[in-house]
């Protein structure tokens, strides 16, 4: 078993946490054996890293290593990379290919990201583990591979085991011996050493002085969440050493460069809550008004349309229209429709106020700037359904008797005259 500090200037590990040690005494104490390995930790705290230390201290190691991302390859072609294909097994295998189980035989393959592999090649994949067997896409011959397997994952696997997104037995059978790396956050003594070489070494690369932070700098360093880990922090170095313009890099100047903590969830603002904050705090918030105001007209139109229907009475101005015409000049024009009676003239302005007899007068009111009203009687049957009725017959015998063209000249479709006629007890 190698020694911890020899491993960590070996392969450039920074830091001294006690969770990263020990992750680094079971890699190594791992390394000797076959056993498989998964190792678990969130994205970018260098899971990668672990897997070249497990095989640059195997026996395997003059043999070959490659890493796959398992969620870079597609879902089709994920089986014929890791085993191989026959040529014309599927559209496009115009020759016979070697899969990577084929290719790194005696060596060490990791797949990252092994939570994104699909159910049907974690099959393929728990018969190599337990048998060393493989068949290549589109061929019948079983072949035999010694590769040991290094899986790594940022999700909670076991979790996926439970609802049937990962198999079971090969989750088991890869977490022969687990290896959990810690986040960064998790190893905050680490953070300034981590910090400062990274800027050492780009220093080195653009040939520029290092820079430096002030205590409240630090501080704020170090309390940082880290959601990306190593590889947040190394952009971050990156960033400062290129754009500070003091080699002395203060909290203010830091916080630049350090993304904003979103602590709330922005939630939609109403037309009458934004009154009172006296603007938007954002475009997504005036859309979510927008919208709520466009659903509040919708639902006004809707209900006033659905009196109108249910209490033809108040439809005084539309005794010449069926319900089906109302219907399409709400739906069609977004808006309502004034029509004249015979021998009435009908202002955008005008109000109708209509008793519940069929055979009263209509009072119809206009109100002018001078208080001035002018008043028109109309004796007129205005029944809905009369009118209706008295249309229907003009328009069969308009038409003769043709069902479908009257239909068309009243403006419904013919199963609706069907049932008009069947309603009124009109025969055609």
């Amino acid at each position: 078993m190698a020694d911890i500090q020899s491993i960590k200037n070996r392969f450039g590990i920074i830091g001294n946490s006690p969770a990263l040690n020990h992750a680094l005494n079971v890699a190594s104490q791992v390394s000797s054996t076959d056993l498989s390995v998964l190792i678990v930790g969130e994205s970018g705290v260098g899971k990668e890293a672990f897997s070249q230390i497990i095989h640059a201290l195997s026996a395997r190691k003059h043999n070959p290593f490659i890493a796959v991302n398992c969620g870079a390859i597609p879902e089709g072609t994920i089986d014929s990379e890791l085993f191989g294909h026959e040529k014309g097994s599927f559209t496009g295998a115009v020759d016979s290919r070697k899969g990577y189980f084929e290719t790194v035989n005696g060596g060490t393959i990791f797949l990252d990201e092994i939570g994104e592999m699909p159910l049907g090649t974690q099959a393929r994949l728990l018969r190599v583990l337990e048998t060393g067997e493989f068949i290549r896409v589109g061929s019948s011959k079983v072949q035999k591979t010694d590769v040991r397997v290094i899986a790594a994952t940022n999700k909670e696997l076991l979790e996926f085991t439970q609802n049937g997104r990962f198999r079971q037995d090969l989750y088991y059978r890869l977490s022969t011996v687990p290896i959990r790396v810690p986040s960064l956050r998790d190893r905050k003594e680490d953070i300034p050493l981590l910090f400062r070489k990274f800027v050492i070494d780009f220093s080195e690369r653009y040939k520029t002085t290092p820079v430096q932070l002030d205590e409240e700098a630090k501080s704020l360093l170090i309390n940082y969440p880290w959601p990306g880990n190593v590889r947040e922090l190394k952009n971050i170095a990156e960033q400062i050493s290129v754009l500070s313009s003091q080699q002395m890099v203060t909290a203010v100047e830091l916080r630049r460069f350090l993304p904003e903590k979103n602590t709330g969830t922005r939630m939609p603002v109403l037309a009458s809550q934004a009154h009172h904050t006296g603007e938007f705090a954002n475009e997504r918030e005036i859309l979510y008004k927008l919208f709520f105001d466009m659903k509040k007209d919708v639902t006004e139109l809707k209900k006033m349309f659905l009196e109108i229907l249910q209490n033809p009475s108040l439809a005084g101005n539309a005794a010449n229209f069926t319900k089906e015409s109302l219907m399409s000049d709400y739906v069609a024009n977004g808006e309502k429709q004034h029509t004249a009676l015979p021998g009435q003239v009908v202002q955008p302005s005008l109000v109708p106020q209509v008793t519940h007899q069929g055979h009263q007068p209509v009072l119809l009111q206009h109100d002018h700037h001078d208080d001035i009203h002018h008043h028109e009687e109309v004796e007129e049957s205005l029944n809905i359904m009369d009118k209706e009725k008295e249309l229907i017959i003009k328009a069969l015998k308009k038409h003769k008797g043709k069902r479908k063209d009257a239909a068309l000249d009243l403006g419904i479709s013919e199963r609706t005259l069907y049932r008009k006629l069947k309603e009124y007890d009109i025969n055609d």
